[in-house]
Protein backbone atom coordinates (compact mmCIF):
# COMPACT_ATOMS: atom_id res chain seq x y z
CA UNK A 1 0.00 0.00 0.00
CA UNK A 2 1.48 3.13 -1.18
CA UNK A 3 1.09 6.70 0.42
CA UNK A 4 -1.86 7.74 -1.87
CA UNK A 5 -3.98 4.71 -0.48
CA UNK A 6 -2.97 4.37 3.17
CA UNK A 7 -5.92 5.99 5.59
CA UNK A 8 -4.54 4.96 8.84
CA UNK A 9 -2.17 5.85 11.32
CA UNK A 10 0.00 3.02 13.35
CA UNK A 11 -1.43 3.21 16.92
CA UNK A 12 1.18 5.13 19.33
CA UNK A 13 3.10 6.89 16.10
CA UNK A 14 1.94 10.06 14.14
CA UNK A 15 2.39 11.07 10.82
CA UNK A 16 5.56 13.36 9.76
CA UNK A 17 5.55 12.39 6.22
CA UNK A 18 4.84 10.81 3.28
CA UNK A 19 4.80 7.20 4.54
CA UNK A 20 6.87 8.30 7.66
CA UNK A 21 5.75 7.40 11.32
CA UNK A 22 6.94 9.24 14.18
CA UNK A 23 6.73 7.21 17.55
CA UNK A 24 4.87 8.63 20.25
CA UNK A 25 6.97 9.67 23.55
CA UNK A 26 5.38 10.64 26.74
CA UNK A 27 2.05 12.36 26.89
CA UNK A 28 0.51 16.19 27.38
CA UNK A 29 -1.27 17.35 30.01
CA UNK A 30 -4.61 17.15 28.15
CA UNK A 31 -4.19 13.21 28.03
CA UNK A 32 -4.16 12.72 31.41
CA UNK A 33 -7.59 12.13 33.24
CA UNK A 34 -8.11 12.08 36.51
CA UNK A 35 -8.66 7.95 37.35
CA UNK A 36 -7.26 6.87 34.37
CA UNK A 37 -4.95 4.01 34.14
CA UNK A 38 -1.79 2.97 32.35
CA UNK A 39 -0.67 -0.44 32.08
CA UNK A 40 3.13 -0.61 31.24
CA UNK A 41 4.67 -2.97 28.85
CA UNK A 42 6.77 -5.00 28.53
CA UNK A 43 8.04 -6.38 32.09
CA UNK A 44 11.63 -6.48 33.28
CA UNK A 45 13.34 -9.22 34.16
CA UNK A 46 15.47 -8.39 37.44
CA UNK A 47 18.76 -9.77 36.93
CA UNK A 48 22.34 -10.33 38.81
CA UNK A 49 23.98 -7.42 36.97
CA UNK A 50 20.63 -4.80 37.84
CA UNK A 51 21.00 -6.06 41.78
CA UNK A 52 25.21 -6.28 41.76
CA UNK A 53 25.53 -2.61 39.60
CA UNK A 54 23.16 -1.19 41.99
CA UNK A 55 24.95 -2.52 45.15
CA UNK A 56 28.61 -1.09 44.00
CA UNK A 57 27.23 2.07 42.58
CA UNK A 58 25.43 3.15 45.75
CA UNK A 59 27.46 1.61 48.31
CA UNK A 60 25.10 -0.33 49.94
CA UNK A 61 26.82 -2.96 52.22
CA UNK A 62 23.39 -4.32 53.98
CA UNK A 63 24.34 -8.07 54.16
CA UNK A 64 20.59 -8.93 53.22
CA UNK A 65 21.77 -8.00 49.71
CA UNK A 66 24.84 -9.24 49.36
CA UNK A 67 25.48 -12.32 51.78
CA UNK A 68 23.86 -15.33 51.36
CA UNK A 69 25.44 -16.49 54.46
CA UNK A 70 23.53 -14.14 56.60
CA UNK A 71 20.28 -14.60 54.44
CA UNK A 72 20.40 -18.26 55.31
CA UNK A 73 20.92 -18.05 58.97
CA UNK A 74 17.65 -15.73 59.09
CA UNK A 75 16.08 -18.38 56.96
CA UNK A 76 16.40 -17.08 53.37
CA UNK A 77 17.49 -19.00 50.62
CA UNK A 78 18.75 -16.05 48.79
CA UNK A 79 19.26 -12.70 49.08
CA UNK A 80 16.73 -9.44 48.60
CA UNK A 81 16.84 -6.99 45.66
CA UNK A 82 17.47 -3.52 47.09
CA UNK A 83 14.45 -1.68 46.97
CA UNK A 84 16.20 1.17 44.84
CA UNK A 85 16.34 -1.43 42.05
CA UNK A 86 12.49 -2.28 42.50
CA UNK A 87 11.83 1.33 42.21
CA UNK A 88 14.29 2.31 39.61
CA UNK A 89 12.67 -0.58 37.11
CA UNK A 90 9.00 0.08 38.16
CA UNK A 91 9.29 3.77 37.86
CA UNK A 92 11.62 3.50 34.37
CA UNK A 93 8.47 1.46 32.75
CA UNK A 94 6.39 4.24 33.52
CA UNK A 95 8.38 6.95 31.97
CA UNK A 96 8.25 6.30 28.21
CA UNK A 97 4.69 6.77 28.19
CA UNK A 98 3.59 8.92 30.76
CA UNK A 99 6.49 11.52 31.10
CA UNK A 100 8.14 11.14 28.30
CA UNK A 101 8.35 14.89 27.38
CA UNK A 102 8.80 15.63 31.40
CA UNK A 103 11.46 18.96 31.98
CA UNK A 104 11.35 18.27 35.86
CA UNK A 105 10.40 15.17 38.41
CA UNK A 106 8.52 17.41 40.85
CA UNK A 107 8.21 14.72 43.44
CA UNK A 108 8.40 11.08 44.55
CA UNK A 109 6.27 10.35 47.55
CA UNK A 110 4.62 8.16 49.66
CA UNK A 111 7.38 5.06 48.83
CA UNK A 112 6.37 1.54 49.80
CA UNK A 113 8.04 -1.70 49.63
CA UNK A 114 5.11 -4.05 49.71
CA UNK A 115 6.81 -8.09 48.95
CA UNK A 116 10.51 -9.17 48.81
CA UNK A 117 11.74 -8.89 45.41
CA UNK A 118 14.79 -11.34 43.89
CA UNK A 119 16.64 -11.59 41.36
CA UNK A 120 15.06 -13.10 38.50
CA UNK A 121 11.73 -11.98 39.54
CA UNK A 122 10.06 -10.19 36.61
CA UNK A 123 8.24 -6.65 37.53
CA UNK A 124 5.14 -4.96 35.38
CA UNK A 125 4.41 -1.51 36.40
CA UNK A 126 0.61 0.20 36.10
CA UNK A 127 0.17 4.25 36.36
CA UNK A 128 -3.06 5.21 37.74
CA UNK A 129 -4.00 9.44 37.56
CA UNK A 130 -4.41 11.14 40.68
CA UNK A 131 -4.33 14.70 39.94
CA UNK A 132 -3.48 16.82 36.52
CA UNK A 133 -3.84 20.56 36.31
CA UNK A 134 -2.08 23.30 34.41
CA UNK A 135 1.09 25.01 36.56
CA UNK A 136 -0.41 27.84 38.51
CA UNK A 137 3.50 29.43 37.96
CA UNK A 138 4.43 27.68 34.67
CA UNK A 139 1.38 28.02 32.53
CA UNK A 140 2.86 26.32 29.42
CA UNK A 141 3.16 22.80 31.74
CA UNK A 142 0.82 20.77 33.58
CA UNK A 143 1.15 19.06 36.56
CA UNK A 144 0.74 15.08 37.05
CA UNK A 145 0.57 13.24 40.36
CA UNK A 146 -0.22 9.66 39.69
CA UNK A 147 0.35 6.64 42.10
CA UNK A 148 2.34 3.90 40.21
CA UNK A 149 2.15 0.16 41.35
CA UNK A 150 4.86 -2.26 40.70
CA UNK A 151 3.88 -5.96 40.50
CA UNK A 152 6.17 -9.24 40.06
CA UNK A 153 5.11 -12.40 37.99
CA UNK A 154 2.28 -13.68 40.84
CA UNK A 155 0.31 -10.38 40.33
CA UNK A 156 1.96 -9.62 44.10
CA UNK A 157 2.17 -5.75 44.29
CA UNK A 158 5.73 -5.23 45.40
CA UNK A 159 6.15 -1.36 45.19
CA UNK A 160 4.06 1.58 45.44
CA UNK A 161 4.83 5.07 45.44
CA UNK A 162 3.52 8.88 44.31
CA UNK A 163 4.91 10.94 41.75
CA UNK A 164 4.67 14.41 40.49
CA UNK A 165 6.24 15.42 37.44
CA UNK A 166 5.66 18.59 34.87
CA UNK A 167 4.26 17.60 31.09
CA UNK A 168 3.82 20.21 28.27
CA UNK A 169 0.31 21.78 28.21
CA UNK A 170 0.10 21.61 24.53
CA UNK A 171 2.57 18.02 23.74
CA UNK A 172 2.12 18.57 19.71
CA UNK A 173 3.82 21.67 20.06
CA UNK A 174 6.56 20.29 21.84
CA UNK A 175 6.69 16.98 19.73
CA UNK A 176 7.11 19.64 16.57
CA UNK A 177 9.78 22.05 18.41
CA UNK A 178 11.65 18.93 19.32
CA UNK A 179 11.14 16.50 16.85
CA UNK A 180 9.81 14.30 19.48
Amino acid sequence: MNSSTATTIPQGYRQVGADRFRENVGAGLTDFVVGRIFEHRPGRTVTETDHVLNLALTGNVAPVHSDTEFCARLGRDRVLVCGMVTLGIVMGASVRSTSGLTTANLAIDQVRLEHPVFVGDTLYAETEITEARQSHSRPEYGVVTCKISGFNQDEQRVIVFQRTFFVPADAPAVRDTTHY
